[in-house]
């Protein structure tokens, strides 16, 4: 699914930067050939189950942000959704696993979910009444949102501590696909539990069980979706890897039967971890937590399911809710924002010689010809001013060095956007840029300021996102501790044509 928002990193309170280091770096970009290719709702949020008294680590950080309770009234939330266009949510999380749908003959009673000592979680099972799922689809409808849908896949077992044994009981997972197929509603995909693979979070069960009843899954939606010319997807298992459970999911379950198999990632810990911030601007940890993971994955879907897709499902950094000042903290939204306009959806090899703390992603840009850059500099105290060059005319000698054969180079001279077409009539090319920076230089503020300008919601108004027009033939300079999205329109890129 995409990569949840936290792909960037949050950068969180820190001291006030005290003196700044210039480093000059080299950015190669090989526009010929795509690496790999993210899908068009590659950018996530997720809507989870949790009550409003809910607290974790000393910090109630749900409030009113669940399924059952969130405001579908708000303009903002609405307004904030529909800017991504079709933004992807994902309704599920760790309560979904409690969650009857009170329809057909559930065999509960419906109440809202309650704190107990005796349940998952801390949890007595919750209700979703028709009426609630009423509005939701109509909210998702209004908003344009792409949902995917999280089953309670374990209805109907028992539990012997934290294994969870017996036969699925379909019955009220079926009923509420009859429901919504019947009044018009379109669920883009339904995902089959919340991580119950491999130890399992609260709760497991064994591949070969679960893969048994995926089947039955993906039976009831080819029977119930059979007239319709729109075939959701399968998600399957929305949990943290384990090799030999996922190579047994997919091997028993069998070819075609999972679309898209999705896993979970928090490679920063738990929320109340006190050397949180560190590892957020630690590039070793960022990259050697996970990349593995990454790769055990794709080896598993390949050699067991090459039909399926692979998304991460759900990521948010700290688990746990996040961190109070931490995970709110700078950007975030429009961050995501950012890269939803921005980025496309090929993914394009970059080189560079610049320190581990300045990390780049290369995209074929977003409707248009040409590539953008992401550029996250974790230092607290350098300032990276970087040339780029394309692989057409570079031969990389080595990580440290670079011969080269000047293709464009891009500075500091900072032009309005609004003036664009009075400056292009010089000859001169430009690249647009949009450096996101904390309010003051203190980045625990909840301000984020783009290019100088704080961005602030005005009478329930989103702020206009306004790119820095810059010679295209002039350095890039990247401030300590920001984000930049450089978008560069007369990049020759063949693999992006």
């Amino acid at each position: 699914m995409g990569f949840s928002l936290t792909l960037f990193l949050i950068l969180v309170s820190l001291p006030a930067i005290l003196a700044q280091e210039l480093n000059f770096a080299k950015i190669v970009v090989d526009g010929t050939t795509e690496i790999a290719e993210t899908d068009d709702t590659y950018i996530c949020a997720t809507i989870d189950w949790w009550p409003s008294d809910y607290c974790r680590y000393g910090s109630c950080t749900w409030q009113n942000a669940s399924a059952i309770t969130m405001d579908l009234s708000n303009p903002l939330l609405a307004k904030t959704i529909q800017a991504f266009k079709h933004l992807r949510l994902r309704v599920g999380g760790s309560p979904e696993d409690q969650l009857i749908y009170n329809v057909g003959n559930p065999g509960n009673p419906c109440h809202p979910f309650q704190q107990t000592r005796k349940g998952l979680f801390g949890l007595t099972k919750g209700c979703l009444s028709m009426s609630r799922w009423d509005e939701l689809n109509q909210f998702f409808s209004k908003t344009g949102a792409v949902v995917t849908f999280g089953l309670n896949a374990l209805n109907g077992r028992h539990n012997q501590g934290i294994l969870w044994l017996g036969d699925w009981d379909p019955s009220n997972a079926e009923a509420l696909i009859k429901y919504t197929i019947s009044k018009g509603y379109h669920i883009d995909s339904w995902e089959f539990g919340n991580e119950l693979s491999g130890g399992g979070i609260g709760a497991r069960v064994e591949a070969a069980q679960y893969a048994k009843d995926l089947i039955i899954l993906k039976r009831i939606m080819t029977e119930l979706y059979w007239k319709s010319s729109f075939k959701p997807k399968l998600v399957a298992p929305g949990g943290f890897y384990d090799k030999n459970w996922f190579n047994t999911l997919l091997q028993d379950s069998g070819s075609g039967v999972v679309n898209i198999v999705t896993y979970h990632i928090y490679n920063l810990g738990p929320a109340n971890d006190r050397n949180l911030v560190n590892k957020i601007l630690d590039p070793s940890h960022l990259s050697n937590s996970i990349l593995g993971t990454f790769t055990d994955v794709e080896q598993t879907v390949q050699e067991h399911g090459p039909w399926a897709s692979i998304w991460v499902g759900e990521s948010g950094g700290a688990f746990g809710g996040g961190a109070p000042n931490v995970s709110d903290r700078f950007v975030n939204s429009f961050c995501a924002l950012l890269w939803h306009r921005l980025m496309g959806t090929g993914v394009l090899e970059v080189d560079t010689d610049a320190s581990p703390e300045l990390r780049i992603y290369g995209h074929c840009s977003k409707g248009r010809t040409g590539v953008t850059l992401l550029l996250l500099n974790l230092s607290k105290q350098s300032e990276f001013v970087i040339t780029v060059y394309n692989r057409v005319n570079v031969n990389m000698q080595g990580k440290k060095g670079i011969l080269l054969q000047r293709s464009s180079t891009f500075g500091h001279k900072q032009t309005n956007s609004r003036d664009k077409k009075e400056k292009a009539s010089d000859g001169l090319s430009y690249r647009e840029e949009y450096h996101l920076t904390p309010k003051d230089g203190d980045i625990q503020s909840q301000t984020s300021v783009l290019n100088g300008n704080p961005l602030n919601v005005t009478n329930g108004e989103l702020p206009t996102l306004h790119p820095v027009l810059n010679d295209d033939n002039s350095p890039i300079y990247i401030s300590p501790l920001s984000i930049a999205f450089i978008v560069i329109p007369n990049f020759e890129a063949p693999a992006c044509a």
